[in-house]
This record gives C-alpha cells, sequence and structure tokens, in this order.
C-alpha cells in the first residue's frame, strides 16, 4: 500500500467510516452503533472522486472493520445492501 492508496478509517465521532485519498475525505458510510448491532444508513462518495472505486473500497473496509470487531451489520443502506449482495462472503 502506497500514501496515494486510499484508507478506510473510522470515525465514531461522526458516526461513520470514511474513505480518505492523500488525506482528503473522498466519501464516507454513515451508522449507528448499538450494543447488538452496526447498521449502516447512508453511502456517499464526492462527485469529485467517483468513478475510482472508492464506494467499494469504503464497503470493504467498513464491512472488514465491523467484522473484525465482531458486530453483526444491518446494511439500511441501498449501497451496502448492494455490495453485500454481490459479495455474499460477508453473509457469514
Amino acid at each position: 500500500m502506497t500514501e496515494n492508496d486510499p484508507k478506510v478509517v473510522d470515525n465514531p465521532e461522526a458516526g461513520r467510516f470514511e474513505v480518505l485519498v492523500d488525506g482528503e475525505v473522498a466519501g464516507f458510510a454513515e451508522y449507528r452503533r448499538t450494543t447488538s448491532a452496526v447498521a449502516f444508513t447512508h453511502t456517499v462518495i464526492d462527485p469529485a472522486f467517483e468513478g475510482r472505486g472508492l464506494g467499494s473500497v469504503l464497503a470493504r473496509g467498513a464491512l472488514d472493520a465491523t467484522r473484525e470487531a465482531g458486530s453483526p451489520v444491518l446494511p439500511f443502506c441501498p449501497f451496502i445492501r448492494g455490495y453485500i449482495q454481490r459479495h455474499p462472503d460477508y453473509l457469514s
């Protein structure tokens, strides 16, 4: 991974995972965390960063982090739900 590669970080104060490109927020996946699950509610990629596959990078990073934390996912966001449907390994 190089310095220019996109990076997904959790920003719990804002209630979202962010995808950073060169340190700039290129998009985010909002969530609500409860004691029993993480509910993803909305995903946005800044129009200036569209067409680079950053939505998939963001979804994968957010879902991987949530899985590592041992939390079930509630995919209310259509983008996150569609990503899971295209990558069924996230169903287990």
